[in-house]
């Protein structure tokens, strides 16, 4: 609740498995990105499956059911934008992926500065509710 109030721009990135409570936060978030092979969910899929089918083995399952990948959630318009990693992964090459990701948070930085702060968190919670 304290961060939908910020008065300044939060931009938020996936980087490998966004889960449970943080998942939460991560989705107040003005800008919200996922590198490609990320997954962002509020449950994993092994409890997910051990809710609805009460059995966790059954996580596979569960995972394309949740629709967790960034690809999924781009198109389910929960996140904004999937980062392309570099080839074998973001954790193969981590200084161009940091690189990537520092373009793009001075990239949308530059653009949500000029937009005003309370329309800025108006637009906030609005996304947040949309979710």
């Amino acid at each position: 609740m304290e961060m939908s109030n910020l008065k300044t721009p939060i931009i938020s990135i996936v980087i490998g498995e966004g889960s449970s409570g943080g998942a939460l936060a991560i989705g107040v978030g003005d800008k919200i990105l996922m590198l490609e092979n990320s997954i962002y969910s509020i449950l994993s899929p092994e409890g997910y499956a051990s809710i609805l089918w009460k059995d966790s083995t059954k996580a596979k399952e569960a995972a394309e059911v949740m629709k967790l990948t960034a690809k999924d959630l781009l198109e389910l318009g929960i996140i904004d934008e999937v980062l392309k990693e570099p080839v074998g992964g973001a954790s193969e090459n981590i200084k161009e992926m940091s690189e990537t990701i520092k373009e793009k948070i001075l990239e949308i930085t530059k653009k949500i500065l000029k937009e005003n702060v309370n329309d800025l968190i108006d637009k906030r919670y609005k996304k947040y509710r949309e979710m």
